[in-house]
């Protein structure tokens, strides 16, 4: 398990506007945040909820989705990606204005609001 854990986003997303189909993203980094125990996805979509309720975010979620999805702006970093619950994972999407310091800071609350429970850390890295 990774204590300090690096999130350094090698590859942001392109965003793409294709006619009359909204918005897509072409490649990226997503960081899949593994809890040292397995836990079921209700459980750690609460746990994802208390963080974003204790703030400083501003966060909406997605209705109709096979899986927990936010759209998430740490108010203090500016920071804004997408947040997902699935599989056992709490996964970080980069969106192309994304930094780092929102995506550790939320990495180290849920560490936090896991009472110190160890953590993995495994970023994924799209081509384009």
């Amino acid at each position: 398990m990774t204590t300090d854990p690096s999130f350094s986003i090698p590859a942001h997303p392109q965003r793409r506007f294709p006619h009359g189909s909204g918005v897509e993203y072409e490649g990226g980094t997503e960081f899949r945040l593994v809890p040292e125990q397995e836990r079921a996805t209700p459980e750690l979509a609460e746990t994802v909820v208390d963080i974003l309720e204790a703030g400083p975010y501003r966060y909406g979620d997605f209705h109709d989705l096979p899986m927990p999805l936010w759209l998430v702006r740490d108010e203090e970093t500016t920071d804004v990606f997408r947040v997902a619950v699935r599989d056992g994972t709490v996964r970080l999407h980069v969106l192309p204005t994304t930094e780092s310091d929102g995506l550790q800071r939320f990495f180290e609350r849920l560490r936090a609001a896991s009472e110190g429970e160890s953590w993995a850390v495994q970023r994924h890295v799209d081509g384009r």
